[in-house]
């Protein structure tokens, strides 16, 4: 089922269907509103406070930041886990 979500940025109102996952589409769009504001906070006083562009870019460049870093420590959670799993492993075969 396709429902609308609209969120605010800039004094503007966006509006987006979602067909699927509807809640996950809601928190996307929480979470945009969200890092937005932080970034506008961040720039009070300064020249990019009145640039809604380079507030976005900011904005999607923590987003990556943070996704990037959630990535790198998934890998070395799993490489830990595998190289645990191995050791656990061979020390069953052993007995």
């Amino acid at each position: 089922m396709e429902q609308f979500i609209t969120i605010e940025l800039f004094g503007k109102k966006y509006t987006f269907k979602a067909e699927t996952q509807v809640e996950k589409a809601k928190k996307v769009a929480e979470l945009i509103v969200k890092e937005v504001r932080k970034v506008e906070s961040q720039q009070k006083g300064s020249p990019a406070q009145s640039n809604p562009l380079g507030i976005m870019i900011l904005t999607a460049m923590n987003i990556a930041v943070d996704n990037i870093d959630i990535k790198e420590n998934h890998s070395d959670f799993m490489r830990k886990i595998s190289d645990k799993s191995a050791k656990l492993l061979s020390k069953l075969e052993s007995v």
